[in-house]
């Protein structure tokens, strides 16, 4: 099975998460998204994938997100999604996809809900 991440290697829910995977036996691609951003259509594929909202995917303690008045109620998916990848920082981690759905990995523990 193959699996990919979302990672930062500085979180260590990220490490943790990474481990996981690979204790499982899986083929990882590791994305280290602060150097590479997800585009648009990929923040908006993982989007549909985990059933949630762009505000639910960006970390809102964040100085970007604070400096960009990214609070603002009145911003449109498409202006939320142009911030993540202009400030990969915002995007929640990690993130894993496999068998064509996506969770979060926070706990460590949740991608294990779709390796099944």
């Amino acid at each position: 099975m193959h699996a990919t991440i979302y990672h930062n290697p500085r979180c260590s829910k990220s490490r943790q998460t990474l481990q996981l995977l690979k204790d499982q036996g899986l083929e990882v691609n590791v994305i280290e998204y602060l150097k590479t951003p997800p585009s648009i259509e990929e923040l908006d594929d993982i989007l549909q994938k985990l059933a949630i909202e762009p505000r639910q995917l960006m970390r809102n303690k964040e100085t970007e997100y604070l400096t960009n008045n990214l609070e603002d109620k009145s911003l449109d998916k498409l202006a939320l999604l142009t911030a993540m990848v202009k400030h990969p920082i915002l995007i929640e981690r990690p993130i894993v996809i496999a068998n064509d759905k996506a969770v979060i990995g926070r706990p460590p523990e949740a991608v294990l809900t779709i390796l099944k």
